[in-house]
């Protein structure tokens, strides 16, 4: 719809309001007439999609209008990976969201490289669309933004030096001390973990776009006691490192993977969610996950809604 129908819509629906307003008075009293008028004016002449300077706000038309989608990403395995050569993302989510925009007829463009700490700035002043690495889930952020379905769940562990018998028979029970240290990178969960948890640890922190292998090469270097993350970052680093850190207890958290949007944005996220969820009970999402996944089965994956018989 474009704006001048939009307003006309809007124009339209207040004099019907009013018009209906006006016949409900004659036989009301003066305190019902004048709630009929304000419900009227708030439903039928208000319009907040539309900005003061005539432009839309909502994400929605402006993708359909132009039959593309903008999309902000983080390098983060194996939701989305850069080819260091021809600068080509692939991933779980870069492959998924590749097929969600084909189904629903639309293309992809590549806006621009972000951090943890600075995606959601670049959502809410509108420098693109969508962050297609999934994100984990959590309440911080769902004041701000809004997410899409999981694509997949995460479980997050504690990792230490391999050696390290600090924790083998108190577990992570006695980490909340000043006596240990945790590796964390700014804005990432390693650091919200800490934060929630252990917030009296010491922390070893690094840049927002740090590679999370660096949690553990600076566990296992010495410089750090501890680093939460998930073992997908660990089985690539234990490929190339044997034998350098272990991982202690069970999960810590479990996330769900998600796409998100600047809050708001119902239409988007809504027509996103469908082509998802078609993704994903088509059997395509477990194809995906398999092509991407470190090591088999640790990720988990989404249930579908139904089960087959017998």
């Amino acid at each position: 719809m474009t704006i001048a129908k939009r307003l006309r819509r809007v124009s339209q629906n207040c004099q019907k309001s009013m018009q209906f307003c006006a016949a409900q008075c004659a036989s009301q009293s003066a305190l019902v007439c004048f709630a009929c008028l304000l419900a009227a004016f708030l439903s039928g002449c208000s319009n907040s999609a539309v900005q003061p300077n005539g432009k839309s706000d909502s994400v929605y038309e402006r993708v359909m209008q132009s039959g593309k989608i903008r999309c902000g990403y983080c390098i983060y395995n194996p939701g989305c990976l850069k080819d260091p050569t021809s600068g080509k993302l692939n991933g779980i989510g870069v492959d998924a969201l590749e097929v969600v925009a084909k189904n629903l007829g639309l293309k992809i463009e590549w806006t621009e490289e972000v951090g943890w700490g600075t995606m959601i700035e670049g959502l809410q002043t509108n420098r693109y669309d969508m962050i297609v690495t999934p994100v984990w889930e959590t309440s911080d952020r769902a004041r701000v933004i809004e997410f899409s379905k999981p694509l997949y769940f995460s479980p997050v562990f504690a990792y230490v030096k391999a050696g390290n018998k600090a924790f083998e028979s108190t577990g992570l029970s006695s980490l909340n001390s000043q006596k240990y240290s945790i590796a964390t990178i700014d804005g990432a969960t390693a650091e919200i973990v800490a934060q929630e948890d252990y917030p009296n640890v010491r922390r070893v922190s690094l840049p927002q776009l740090s590679d999370f292998g660096q949690l553990l090469l600076t566990v296992s270097s010495g410089k750090a006691d501890v680093t939460f993350t998930e073992p997908a970052d660990a089985a690539l680093f234990m490929k190339n490192n044997p034998g350098a850190v272990e991982r202690i207890g069970s999960p810590v958290r479990v996330f769900p993977n998600c796409w998100i949007f600047r809050a708001g944005q119902l239409e988007f996220k809504d027509m996103i969610n469908t082509a998802l969820d078609q993704l994903i009970n088509s059997g395509g999402m477990e194809r995906i996950i398999r092509k991407y996944e470190p090591a088999r089965n640790i990720l988990y994956r989404v249930a579908t809604p139904y089960r087959k018989s017998g």
